[in-house]
């Protein structure tokens, strides 16, 4: 679109005033994205709309407690052994690792 003089000013006339971009592009017979462009490149902002709620802040709802169902049964405690006490992995041959693998590749095939 051809932005002559007065198309300008109409659109900071409309703007002002608090039209959107839809409807001043309506009303000047081009497209909203053409209105926004010239609104960037003549450097004019709409400020941001201040908040019309009032939000109020309330306090966490309590949890019921769980059903007694649920809760019957005692739950068992995991109990970490110290490195000492863990199983060290088993260690393979030579032999044996030769012998896994070629069960493995005759069973993939």
């Amino acid at each position: 679109m051809d932005w002559g003089a007065k198309d300008v000013a109409l659109l900071k006339r409309l703007w002002a005033a608090g039209q959107s971009a839809a409807q001043i592009a309506r009303r000047l017979g081009c497209s909203r994205n053409a209105v926004c462009g010239m609104l960037t490149r003549s450097g004019l902002k709409r400020g941001h709309k201040p908040p019309t709620a009032r939000p109020t802040i309330r306090p966490h709802p309590k949890l019921r407690p769980a059903s007694s169902a649920a809760s019957t049964r005692p739950v068992a405690k995991k109990v970490s052994r110290s490195t000492a006490e863990r199983q060290q992995p088993k260690e393979f041959s030579k032999q044996q690792l030769y012998a896994m693998l070629a069960e493995a590749v005759r069973n993939t095939g």
